[in-house]
């Protein structure tokens, strides 16, 4: 039976925090697109982004029961816990390899210490191109790129809901991000 889910912030988040994972789903679909151009610009890597995301959505899950929303929007609470995972994963980068101190510790330097509105349009404009390019897909891309991009399922349950063999969503999800990275590398 699917449970009805509330269509603002504060019932989805006080939803999620009772254990919902309906409602938290909804908030993932809202965010993670916002959540991972934000590690992407802060990181330069799609795959540092990708994790820093998955990383800031397991934390905002674990964390959940206890937040008081303080806004409408859920969306500067994962802001912060974006930003300390994506300082989190520089700080291991540069421990990780020496010979890239240089260039960590300004990025580390560069994390905002608010959100930036410029940025923010800049950054809606990067998924609006990539919206575009997402349009342009097969429409069984389009729902392998919808089902593990947008709504977090593994290769092996998006396969299982489109009725296609593992490897063919691994391969074709493979190729639309190389696709989508290089929308983004266009625009930087």
């Amino acid at each position: 039976m699917i449970e009805p889910v509330g269509t603002n912030d504060a019932t989805l988040v006080a939803q999620a925090a009772s254990g919902s994972e309906h409602a938290f789903r909804a908030l993932y679909r809202a965010y993670v697109r916002p959540v991972y151009w934000l590690a992407h610009g802060l990181l330069g890597s799609a795959a540092d982004a990708e994790d820093v995301t998955q990383e800031t959505f397991l934390v905002a899950w674990r964390k959940l029961p206890g937040l008081q929303l303080a806004s409408q929007s859920l969306l500067p609470w994962l802001v912060t816990i974006c930003r300390f995972q994506a300082a989190n994963r520089l700080r291991t980068r540069r421990r990780d390899r020496e010979h890239t101190e240089t260039v960590d510790d300004e990025r580390l330097a560069r994390l905002p210490a608010a959100v930036d509105v410029e940025q923010q349009v800049i950054v809606g404009e990067l998924a609006d191109r990539i919206l575009t390019q997402v349009d342009g897909l097969t429409q069984l891309d389009r729902d392998i790129f919808r089902l593990c991009a947008s709504e977090g399922y593994a290769y092996q349950a998006a396969a299982d809901e489109l009725g296609i063999p593992h490897g063919v969503v691994r391969n074709r999800l493979s190729r639309i991000r190389t696709r989508l990275r290089t929308v983004a590398e266009e625009s930087t």
